[in-house]
C-alpha cells in the first residue's frame, strides 16, 4: 500500500508541474499585469477565456497570435499588447495557453 501511496505522490505532482510552472511561466511574463485568475481586471480572467474558447480546437493557435502579436477589440476596448519572444518563448507561450485553456 506504501509504494502504491508513493507513487499515487508522484503522479500527482507530475500532473500539477506543468500547470504550476505555467502559472509562474505567466507571472513572470508580466500577465498578471493584465489578468487574473477568476475576475477581471484590464483583460478577462483566465477563466472567462477558457470558457470562451471551451471546444474550438483553433483556440491554442488562435490565442498564442494573440498574445504574440497583440490584439484590440476582442474582450472590449483595452488594446492588448503584443508579447515578444524575448519576454515569452514559444515554448512557454505555448504552455502558457494550454494551461489558460484548461482554467475551470
Amino acid at each position: 500500500m506504501k509504494s502504491f501511496t508513493t507513487a499515487m505522490a508522484v503522479l500527482l505532482l507530475c500532473a500539477a508541474g506543468p500547470a504550476l510552472a505555467s502559472e509562474k511561466i505567466a507571472a513572470a511574463s508580466g500577465c498578471v499585469a493584465c489578468h487574473a485568475s477568476a475576475k477581471k481586471l484590464v483583460g478577462p480572467s483566465y477563466k472567462d477565456i477558457a470558457a470562451k474558447y471551451k471546444g474550438n480546437a483553433d483556440a491554442p493557435a488562435l490565442l498564442a497570435e494573440r498574445i504574440r502579436k497583440g490584439s484590440k477589440g476582442v474582450w472590449g476596448t483595452a488594446p492588448m499588447p503584443p508579447t515578444p519572444a524575448a519576454r515569452l518563448s514559444d515554448a512557454d507561450l505555448k504552455a502558457v495557453v494550454a494551461w489558460v485553456l484548461k482554467t475551470p
